[in-house]
């Protein structure tokens, strides 16, 4: 049975943003089993390929970087938005896995993107919520996460989805084990920002546009920030690659905008640091995620969010947390809904009804 809507806080969406430290933890141990038998499936195959939609195909892109570095496969790895791997790429061969990521297993490109890798003989792995639809429950290996949300706005299932993707790449690399196993302990640490984040989001509650970014796997975490701004409280949130924003997207930048960096130690730290001297030039202010006792960020920020020391790779499911409580937190300072998709503006439910997924 759906969980009745809220009118107030606090939103499913608040619940579900607390609930995670635990959730992540009780995902990691329920899933064992199935994680040592989809890496036993899947070692030797010549390619691994990922498919998944939204805040799915985010997980896809952070597990793409898990496999690679933690799991040991290098370029054998490959994530794809499903519609893409659909209609625009070959169908795989009998030598490959394909990982689908889709919380509710209702999407219909996902589960074509399972029916067009079973078909040709791939390996196939899901990673899908509770109670999801049973299309994506004929994957070789189901790998299961959380309850269904009752918010529109996921965010237990992305942490969920990537705390498995991560668990797996451990299991096929052979390491990395107790960083995974930390995972619970650091979302919980995240959690303790709320203060922090919520004089933020009433200090920021009025900028023209917001800027999301990040490099190497927390591009995700900046697509999948500004995502969630989309979704629940309804500003013009944009999400870039730390170099691809300084390659033109940074002009339409001004001092009304607010620039929000995820930073921590690695290849893309030094374009972030760019990225805060051209927002200081045009007077946006910038909050960054960086490491605690960070030295050259932080002295050009207008609020800095410590990130607990952890290996790149892992850092998109703590960083992800405090820009979910932003998310939530404007929505509150902005007086919208953030569990509904604005379904209860007529205008935005006719064009809910106007499409199908």
């Amino acid at each position: 049975m759906a969980a009745p809507p809220r009118t107030a806080h606090p939103y499913h969406m608040y619940d579900a943003i607390q609930a995670q430290p635990e959730a992540i933890r009780a995902v990691l141990a329920a899933n064992r089993d199935a994680v040592r038998a989809a890496a036993e499936r899947l070692r030797g195959l010549d390619r691994l390929l990922l498919a998944g939609i939204g805040t799915s195909w985010h997980a896809t892109l952070v597990g793409e970087l898990l496999l690679a570095t933690v799991g040991g496969l290098g370029q054998r790895v490959r994530a794809f938005h499903s519609f893409e791997f659909t209609h625009y790429w070959p169908a795989p061969g009998p030598a490959t896995g394909a990982i689908v990521v889709s919380h509710r297993g209702t999407k219909r490109y996902s589960l074509e993107a399972l029916d067009r890798a079973r078909g040709a003989g791939a390996v196939t792995v899901a990673v899908t919520g509770k109670g999801s639809g049973d299309g994506i429950k004929i994957a070789d290996v189901v790998l299961t996460t959380v309850e269904q949300e009752a918010s529109a706005a996921h965010t237990i299932s992305y942490t969920a989805a990537m705390a498995l993707l991560a668990a797996l790449a451990a299991e096929l690399g052979g390491g990395a084990v107790a960083e995974v196993e930390r995972l619970p302990d650091l979302v919980a640490a995240m959690l303790g920002q709320e203060p922090a984040v919520r004089a933020l989001a009433a200090r920021f509650r009025d900028r023209r546009r917001y800027y999301f970014v990040g490099g190497g796997p927390n591009t995700a975490t900046a697509y999948e920030a500004a995502l969630k701004m989309s979704e629940a409280n309804h500003t013009t949130a944009l999400g870039f690659n730390a170099e691809q924003v300084l390659h033109g997207p940074w002009v339409a930048m001004d001092a009304e905008d607010l620039v929000v960096l995820i930073a921590p130690p690695g290849p893309a730290y030094e374009r972030c640091l760019a990225l805060a001297r051209v927002a200081q030039a045009i007077g946006a202010p910038v909050v960054a995620l960086v490491e605690e006792g960070d030295r050259e960020i932080a002295p050009l920020a207008a609020a800095v969010l410590p990130l607990p020391r952890t290996p790149e790779p892992l850092t998109p499911i703590p960083a992800v947390i405090p820009l979910q409580l932003f998310t939530y937190h404007l929505a509150l300072e902005r007086g919208a809904n953030p569990d509904s998709f604005r379904a209860e503006h007529p205008s935005h439910a006719r064009a809910r009804a106007a499409y199908s997924l």
